[in-house]
């Protein structure tokens, strides 16, 4: 990660944190440490989209735009 962002608590389960995680260097997403809950993945090209995709994710999920993934879903 390129820098410290300050994350919320998770918005679905309030017990988890926030982390930063990239998905196979073309994306990355917010997720939550407790429970599972994340945002929508970010896509990126080069490193200036890294820092733009991570700021967005992490824009998301202060926000409270996660998903969650609960039984039946």
């Amino acid at each position: 990660m390129s820098e410290r962002y300050d994350l919320e608590d998770c918005p679905i389960c309030r017990e988890g944190v926030g982390s930063v995680e990239h998905e196979g260097g073309w994306c990355v997403y917010v997720e939550c440490l407790h429970c599972g809950a994340h945002t929508a993945h970010f896509a990126y090209n080069s490193e200036a989209e890294r820092e733009s995709a991570e700021k967005g994710a992490v824009q998301m999920w202060n926000l409270g735009k996660v998903i969650r993934q609960d039984l039946g879903e």
